[in-house]
């Protein structure tokens, strides 16, 4: 594994964990050429669902461009990684048990404002302002309505 810093090719692993379900494994690496350290992450590689965007077209799906959405609507808020990568495990684990050879892009999205709508409530009214193309407060207002309702319905008030 090259260190991403200074580019050497003799980095060192100093620590080494799975996750609770042993999926995933996380490795803590040093550089010795300029001792900086990172992580990288080794997952299960799985053929995952061509994506079928609203134009029809076809592309891979793309962790890293889930991830950036849902960095962006977590901006500032009090979300920690692991967690976000928890729910970027469990929207391609839907996605495989699935089984599908292609999915809709509208259906990934669904799937992103479920993850951020337990992760952040914040964040997920956000994402939804650009997904859903909100295009007056009244959606908005709508959109609250709708979280801090079922919110309410939980703890019972």
């Amino acid at each position: 594994m090259r260190c991403p810093f200074c580019g050497s090719a003799s980095t060192q692993v100093t620590d080494t964990r799975e996750n609770d379900e042993g999926d995933i494994i996380r490795r803590r690496r040093r550089c010795p050429d300029c001792d900086k350290r990172f992580t990288t992450y080794e997952r299960i590689e799985l053929k995952l669902p061509q994506v079928v965007k609203k134009n029809g077209s076809r592309t891979e799906f793309d962790r890293e461009k889930i991830q950036a959405s849902m960095k962006l609507a977590l901006r500032k808020r009090p979300v920690n990684a692991e967690s976000l990568e928890h729910a970027l495990d469990r929207i391609e684990g839907r996605l495989l048990a699935m089984g599908e050879r292609e999915i809709q892009s509208e259906k990934i999205g669904e799937l992103v404002m479920r993850e951020l709508k337990r992760l952040d409530k914040v964040a997920y009214i956000r994402f939804a302002s650009v997904y859903r193309n909100f295009e007056d407060a009244e959606e908005f207002s709508e959109a609250i309505r709708e979280v801090t309702a079922k919110a309410r319905t939980r703890t019972g008030a």
